[in-house]
């Protein structure tokens, strides 16, 4: 009767785990509001463009699906703005990279550290959360295609900074 009740257990929980789903890690932070470095590594037909700025970063993300909302904004020598979309890949239960697309908007004709003209943007990236906190770290790259209005050109700025959550 012992074996009898040992199998039954044995069998029980083997049918569990058979039907269970398999877990899929999820970051264990959202939404957050960060500041730091930019540099921008680009220059234009004129030699313009590489410069060492400050980036303002904002992410919100889409409850339970593995896109978010992301802003950067750069300042140096010019302003820019750059709103992407992007699809999150979880690394581990504080890490998330990720790959965006947007649109860089700029103001004036100096070329900020993303260009100085309205072009297209990808944003590969990377976030960390540090455990039992509300601090992120994030660092990225944006990619401006054609961001240059002398001789166009590409445009490159490389950032990262900290971050404070607050969903």
């Amino acid at each position: 009767m012992q074996r009898l009740n040992y199998l039954a257990g044995v069998g029980a929980i083997a049918l569990i785990n058979s039907v269970a789903q398999p877990a899929i890690a999820q970051a264990a932070y959202g939404s957050y509001v960060g500041v730091g470095p930019a540099v921008g590594l680009s220059r234009d037909a004129d030699g313009d463009g590489r410069q060492l700025g400050g980036a303002i970063a904002v992410r919100y993300k889409i409850l339970e699906a593995p896109f978010s909302l992301r802003t950067q904004a750069f300042i140096g020598d010019n302003t820019a703005v750059v709103p992407t979309v992007s699809y999150d890949v979880p690394l581990s239960w504080q890490t998330d990279a990720y790959i965006g697309a947007g649109i860089v908007f700029t103001n004036g004709n100096t070329p900020s550290p993303v260009g100085d003209r309205v072009s297209f943007a990808l944003q590969p990236g990377i976030d960390y959360v540090v455990p039992n906190s509300n601090t992120v770290i994030f660092g990225n790259a944006v990619i401006a295609f054609d961001a240059f209005r002398n001789g166009g050109g590409n445009a490159i700025s490389i950032q990262g900074g900290v971050g404070l959550r607050f969903r």
